[in-house]
């Protein structure tokens, strides 16, 4: 069995969701492939900074997330072995929402895919695309559908192939992607062989926490970094990534455990702050964990082939700019499109690296003195006499930026 479309996206994240919307919106035909069924959490950030709800309201679901989000995030923090820092959010004040908020990402795919369906999207949910292959104009994909609520197990209907000119690669960078059968194909991130540096992230949430409000504090632990935020629901989201050898390290300091068992008691042995602000709270979900994460930048150099969100690049999750930068990505890759369907991959990735690269730095930075108690400990010391300079941080790392809405080769992002 064979389908057309104009545009094929892999992956129904922030990323691949939105592309899909915006490139239905301006009539081509969409086929989205997104191999997990919803609801779903997942280990990936929750915190929607102030500039992306100018595209939320371009994408139709503004005004949902903003009854259903936490409250605004006005307050930034430090937290380490001995302390806990609190400076003022930076407002965003070229945007009609000056802070940022949290969703989880339970809710916040959902509604995205709810809005792909609502604007014409072809959505197979769950299925996957297993293979690329062709020559550019004239990709067919190779797609397994599930006849229950996931793929596996037996329940795979037969292979569809799928043709188009376009095709848009957003899935996890730490999941495998399809095979790609083409000349000059992009490699997969998942296929680099396993480092001590690579990074693995756990994720839960918590209720009654004592954490504030709109206070979005950073911790630094020994071989990682993470953050807490209360989002919807007054729920507490606490996010970490360790090393792999650190990983390790904990692992054999708490035998018997699980691993999500033995990263909370790493935290809280730790982190004072956090241990303090979830002292009497009840976590609601197991750890859950991905990785490797391989934060930085790569693209596909293959005419008609586009990478956006975590699969073309992304930061260390430390700032909180992955699902404001995967809405970016998706956004200005779409406007290139629509202008000009046959624009060059390498055009693409090059706004992409003008606009964002900058952020990858700062982030791979800021990531690298936390990670190491030798540098976190005199840095955090610093802050205690100076907390602006964490208002100064939240700028650099993009808090006060307003979206991209395009960006174009040799063009400074907007």
């Amino acid at each position: 069995m064979k389908a057309r479309a104009d545009a094929v996206v892999i992956g129904g994240g922030p990323a691949g969701t939105s592309a899909a919307i915006w490139l239905a919106e301006a009539g081509w035909r969409v086929v989205l492939a997104e191999q997990h069924a919803f609801p779903r959490q997942k280990v990936c950030g929750e915190c929607l900074p102030a500039g992306a709800f100018a595209l939320l309201d371009e994408l139709g679901v503004g005004e949902l997330v903003r009854q259903l989000a936490g409250p605004e995030l006005r307050r930034v923090g430090w937290m380490d072995c001995e302390r806990t820092l609190v400076a003022d959010m930076p407002a965003c004040a070229a945007m009609p929402e000056p802070y940022g908020r949290a969703l989880g990402r339970d809710l916040f795919d959902g509604l995205l895919m709810d809005r792909a369906r609502a604007v014409g999207v072809d959505v197979r949910q769950p299925a996957k695309v297993t293979e690329v292959r062709g020559i550019p104009g004239d990709y067919s994909c190779e797609l397994v559908e599930s006849a229950g609520h996931g793929l596996g197990h037996g329940n795979a209907r037969p292979a569809v192939t799928v043709g188009a000119a376009v095709v848009i690669d957003a899935h996890g960078s730490w999941e495998r992607g399809p095979r790609f059968s083409v000349s000059g194909s992009p490699g997969d991130p998942a296929d680099k062989p396993a480092r001590s540096t690579d990074l693995f992230a756990f994720k839960t949430t918590f209720r009654r926490s004592t954490l504030a409000p709109g206070l979005l504090p950073v911790f630094a632990v020994p071989g990682g970094y993470g953050g807490m935020v209360v989002s919807n629901d007054d729920r507490t989201t606490v996010a970490l990534c360790l090393r792999r050898d650190a990983l390790r390290a904990v692992r054999s300091r708490h035998r018997g455990v699980t691993a999500g068992s033995a990263v909370e008691r790493h935290l809280r042995d730790s982190c004072q702050g956090v241990d303090d602000a979830l002292r009497d709270a009840e976590r609601q979900t197991a750890w859950l964990a991905v990785g490797p994460l391989r934060p930085g930048s790569r693209h596909a150099q293959t005419p008609g082939i586009f990478r956006v969100g975590n699969a073309c690049g992304e930061a260390h999750p430390l700032v909180g700019e992955g699902m404001s930068m995967a809405l970016q990505s998706s956004r200005a890759l779409v406007r290139m499109l629509v202008d000009d369907p046959g624009v060059a991959s390498r055009a693409y990735n090059r706004s992409w690296r003008t606009a964002f690269n900058p952020r990858l730095r700062f982030a791979a930075c800021y990531a690298h003195i936390a990670m190491r108690p030798a540098l976190s400990a005199p840095v955090g010391e610093v802050l205690r006499h100076w907390p602006g300079l964490l208002t100064a941080a939240a700028v650099l790392a993009g808090k006060a930026r307003p979206a991209i809405h395009a960006f174009g080769p040799g063009k400074e992002p907007a």
